[in-house]
């Protein structure tokens, strides 16, 4: 896990310094080593000040921050075949060797081949390739880790995080869209399609066999994300999508710490608290108070990197979550985020249903899922990452996406005044096992069960304004510190 940061000088200037202010943007993603490097030249520091002073004399280079996670995690980039790689993220299941040792194999040496790192690697991971005069840069199918890229009269860019293209001046950078391959060069971007979510067809009507189905999909991807590790957390919220992970990381052999997070005296506690104790694992809790929202707001902006109210809401107790985690000497932490998508969970769905049917509801899931990388998945990737602690999200799994997406909506909202929902995943957890009262919980919205949206408004309030505007002029505070 890290920072990834690299640029071409369309006016073929050095673009070493460039990556470097980049890099030192970054820094909170990585803090164990720090590398910068051109085609055929390659530099790695403990810290920046070694690294300030070096000059590659290339228009095109690439850096990484390391955050060293598990042992087989290198320093990057690293130099193979004419052509320097960085390669952050996962690859599932481990194979037992450095993710980045793998993607040099698929190369074969040959930049040209990058696209087989998207085809036939299954993971979550984005990687650059620098050559003399260009680079090539992907993600995986699904967009689980952030990747952003802007560009101007003088370069383009890619990066892990906005802020280190608003640090050189790119001022509107746009999400990297995930499956695809992107050359930079002295013209700007050019991409390519390789491995997305599309639209299927609805092919799946009968219960049975997508509960079948779901239920083998969603335990192969928690045991390929557990294989590595023989500890780690669960976001825990007490229902369904938490509760089923946590249980199935038990039965991969992983005990999982479940961590709840959220302000005082919430409902939601004891029901996390008896979940919990029914799948015998230990429950930790942050429990803080309307001065810690206020205290945490500006930081968790400046990391989620927008002030939407919506994901705000949900980024502060994920912040704590996460927090919690580290301070529990976690390095990988399981959460839920997707399901909602795939499966129909959200209460809005239920208007999509009653006005443009099936079909509209299944348009609309295909789409929640397919932008999910912009909406959820980048905003808990970079929390996470701040604290250290690796994000893997067993509900994003490429191929249990690409099913759940062919079945029916009819087996995900029995109606149009479902107050439940989900029941294909409800009645996959129940196969699997899981308690029926677990399985049968109805969802509440993350916002509203720790506590966080209401006390967001209040201090909005306090402030004389609407929550869209105050979170928004904090924002600008934080944004300023970028085009200073």
């Amino acid at each position: 896990m890290g920072a990834v940061a690299a640029v071409v000088r369309k006016d073929n200037r050095d673009a070493t310094k460039t990556v470097f202010h980049m890099l030192r943007e970054l820094q909170h993603r990585g803090r164990d080593a720090h590398g910068i490097a051109s085609y055929n030249q390659v530099f790695h520091a403990k810290n920046f000040r070694k690294l300030e002073t070096v000059k590659l004399d290339a228009p095109a280079a690439v850096g990484y921050n390391l955050s060293k996670i598990f042992p087989q995690d290198k320093k990057q980039p690293q130099l193979t075949g004419g052509f320097a790689l960085t390669f952050d993220g996962r690859i599932y299941p481990f194979q037992g060797k450095a993710e980045i040792a793998i993607a040099k194999e698929l190369l074969q040496s040959n930049p040209k081949k990058a696209r087989r790192l998207i085809s036939e690697l299954d993971g979550d991971f984005v990687f650059i390739i620098a050559t003399e005069t260009e680079i090539v840069a992907g993600r995986s199918a699904v967009g689980v880790c952030p990747l952003y890229y802007g560009e101007n009269h003088q370069l383009a860019a890619v990066a892990s995080e906005k802020k280190a293209l608003w640090r050189i001046g790119l001022k509107n950078p746009y999400s990297f869209p995930p499956g695809s391959l992107a050359v930079l060069n002295a013209e700007g971007f050019h991409f390519r399609k390789v491995k997305t979510l599309s639209r299927p067809t609805i092919r799946e009507t009968r219960m049975e066999q997508a509960v079948e189905h779901t239920s083998r999909l969603l335990m192969e991807s928690v045991k390929k994300r557990l294989r590595d590790v023989k500890s780690a957390a669960v976001a825990f919220s007490g229902g369904v999508d938490s509760s089923l992970l946590a249980f199935l990381a038990k039965k991969c052999g992983v005990n999982p710490t479940l961590i709840w997070a959220g302000l005082r005296n919430q409902i939601e506690l004891k029901h996390a608290e008896e979940a919990a104790d029914a799948l015998g694992l230990r429950l930790e809790t942050k429990i803080c108070s309307e001065k810690d929202v206020s205290a945490v707001l500006p930081r968790v902006l400046w990391l989620i990197e927008e002030p939407d109210p919506v994901k705000t809401c949900i980024a502060v107790p994920f912040y704590w979550a996460a927090e919690k985690a580290s301070e529990l000497g976690f390095n990988v932490m399981l959460a839920g985020q997707g399901s909602d998508e795939l499966f129909g969970g959200y209460k809005r769905y239920l208007n999509t249903y009653s006005t443009l049917g099936s079909e509209g509801l299944e348009a609309q899931l295909f789409h929640d899922v397919s932008t999910a990388y912009q909406t959820n998945y980048e905003r808990d990737n970079k929390i996470c990452a701040f604290h250290g602690v690796e994000l893997r999200l067993p509900f994003a799994d490429y191929s249990l996406s690409t099913y759940a997406l062919t079945i029916a909506a009819e087996l995900k909202i029995a109606s149009k005044q479902d107050a439940v929902r989900k029941h294909v995943l409800r009645q996959a957890a129940l196969k699997l096992g899981l308690p029926r009262f677990m399985a049968e919980k109805p969802k509440k919205a993350i916002q509203y069960a720790t506590g966080v949206a209401k006390t967001l408004k209040k201090l909005a309030r306090n402030n004389g304004l609407p929550l869209k505007t105050f979170l928004e002029k904090l924002w600008m505070e934080q944004r300023a510190g970028f085009e200073a």
